[in-house]
């Protein structure tokens, strides 16, 4: 027997979901195909974009959340990112810098990808990557 794998869906915990939302929707453009409620104050949700599929769930229960986020659950969150293929990384810079966002410039790795960072609203990178010799 081999196991075939036919996508993947990361779960992430996020401490405000309309932030996230408004981040990963209205920015980023991933569309929500699933969610556990009505409206954008809801605890989980199903995203995708092009292949790609990110799930979102609040760290919190309503009634538990803190004021503000935790600085040490967030510092961890660099340790977790997300690489999306992406053809064109120099006009999603370019994209990302009209929505307002302050983003770097990308830039091409030793090992041959230009690569485009940033953090979302709870401290997690997303990278935007493509092999330099499939540009253009």
């Amino acid at each position: 027997m081999t196991i075939k794998l036919e996508g993947g869906a990361p779960l992430i915990a996020v401490f405000d979901m309309p932030t996230a939302l408004a981040f990963y929707r209205d920015v980023l453009g991933f569309n929500v195909v699933n969610q556990s409620g009505s409206g954008d104050d809801v605890g989980w949700c199903m995203l995708r974009r092009d292949d790609a599929e990110l799930m979102l769930n609040t760290a919190y229960d309503t009634d538990e959340r803190p004021v503000a986020p935790d600085p040490a659950r967030i510092a961890a969150h660099e340790d977790t990112t997300f690489y999306f293929g992406c053809r064109d990384v120099d006009g999603t810079f370019e994209f990302l810098r009209s929505k307002g966002l302050v983003v770097s410039p990308p830039k091409v790795s030793w090992y041959g990808m230009k690569q485009l960072y940033l953090k979302d609203p709870d401290g997690y990178l997303i990278c935007f990557q493509w092999p330099v010799e499939k540009q253009g």
